[in-house]
């Protein structure tokens, strides 16, 4: 089994498709080449347990994918699957680009002004049209920091902080 400090969630189970065992599934990245090179797949159930299958197939649908696995072939067998995370071994996915991260290693920083203010800490991270926005709270308010070169100086994951240099009024909202 994985240890589980190696998954990143890559999507979630939203659905079944058809009568033959397939799941839809929400991408969090919307990038299926990773699973199509996995051959093994694990999932967090909603009971938290992590449970590892086989694939079988995946391709493209809607804004996710159509995901099949070893030894499903009915609707009734994937049914209780709907709702799990997707999850994969950092392994099987590629090695970020410089000044890409995966979100999941994004989440849980603590997010510092250029003058050395304190805004609190990534909650969760959304996409826009043209860029994510990541979802920062503090003790007495939330801010929505877009991730734009303009206003991210700089990352540091093993220091587990982000300093961000804030436009005009961005705070203030």
């Amino acid at each position: 089994m994985a240890d589980p400090n190696e998954l990143l969630p890559v999507g979630k189970i939203i659905g079944t498709h058809g009568i033959k065992g397939l799941l839809k599934v929400f991408s969090y990245s919307g990038n299926i080449q990773s699973l199509h090179a996995a051959k093994i797949v694990f999932m967090k159930g909603k009971d938290g347990v992590l449970r590892e299958y086989g694939i079988t197939r995946v391709s493209p649908h809607s804004s996710g994918f159509i995901l099949g696995l070893d030894d499903f072939s009915d609707i009734n067998q994937v049914l209780p699957l709907v709702g799990s995370e997707l999850c994969l071994e950092r392994s099987q996915l590629p090695v970020p680009d410089e000044d890409e991260y995966y979100w999941c290693d994004l989440l849980g920083l603590s997010v510092q002004t250029d003058t050395g203010t304190t805004l609190g800490t990534i909650v969760d991270i959304f996409e826009t049209g043209s860029s994510d926005i990541y979802v920062v709270r503090g003790e007495q308010k939330e801010y929505l920091i877009p991730a734009i070169a303009d206003v991210i100086d700089s990352i540091d994951l093993p220091g587990k902080k982000m300093v961000i240099t804030p436009l005009d009024g961005l705070l203030d909202l």
